[in-house]
């Protein structure tokens, strides 16, 4: 059992620091622990659900090696990253989302979007780092574990606060969920076009991307607790 717990330490101190970083965000009016350990399991499941949409693709052919086509089709793998990858594996996030907006009544503000989504996005990288390790060493599995939920949470964060917002304002939710999750799954294939077509010069792109996203990600959680501060005075 010891040795298990120490081949999954670069997954489960990631996800705990990640988890403790959002538990402090959401202090203001914090959502029960029961409804984010949920989050966090349906992320889990998410990651399943993402891999039977793979396999869809390969039942109609259309299922292709990512660094295959970064060899001789840059187009190619760009259409892949943003409609094969990003599409499916924000959808598959997004799904419980939906559920959990629908069924609790402690989502009552633009940051629980944020929060829930930010969950269910951590569940989703846990079990993808996992799958990474066998692949890594110990350094490598580290950064990996702690950078993974990054790249996952900053992606769900914009479909989990524009729908949840959309939802709390009782707007029709499907204009602003097809254009969040399309926006999601573009910035995410985009990311994996750059980092894996263009590794060299990709790379520093990739990170400013990240870097600008959490950027506005901290700032929109800022602003949500300033409002909340003024609704309370």
């Amino acid at each position: 059992m010891t040795d298990y717990v120490v081949v999954l330490l670069p997954v489960i101190l990631p996800v705990a620091f990640w988890a403790a970083y959002h538990l402090h965000m959401d202090r203001h009016l914090p959502e029960p622990p029961g409804h984010l350990l949920l989050a966090f399991a349906l992320g889990v499941g998410s990651f399943w659900v993402g891999l039977l949409g793979y396999r869809a693709l390969g039942l109609v052919g259309l299922r292709y090696d990512a660094f295959a086509l970064a060899a001789d089709n840059l187009p190619g793998l760009f259409a892949y990253a943003v409609l094969a990858i990003g599409v499916i594996e924000e959808t598959a996030k997004l799904l419980p989302f939906l559920l959990i907006i629908r069924l609790f009544r402690e989502f009552d503000e633009p940051l629980d979007g944020i929060i829930y989504a930010s969950f269910i996005a951590l569940g989703f990288a846990a079990v993808e780092n996992i799958h990474y390790l066998e692949y890594l060493d110990t350094r490598q599995a580290y950064a990996r574990g702690f950078a993974g939920p990054v790249l996952h949470i900053v992606f769900a964060s914009i479909w989990g606060y524009h729908v949840g917002r959309a939802w709390l304002r009782r707007r029709a939710v499907a204009p602003t969920l097809f254009a969040a999750l399309g926006f999601s799954a573009l910035v995410h294939g985009v990311y994996n076009f750059v980092v894996i077509g263009l590794p060299a010069p990709g790379l520093p792109i990739a990170a400013g991307l990240i870097a600008g996203l959490w950027i506005w990600r901290l700032r929109l959680i800022r602003d949500l607790h300033a409002a909340y501060r003024r609704d309370q005075t």
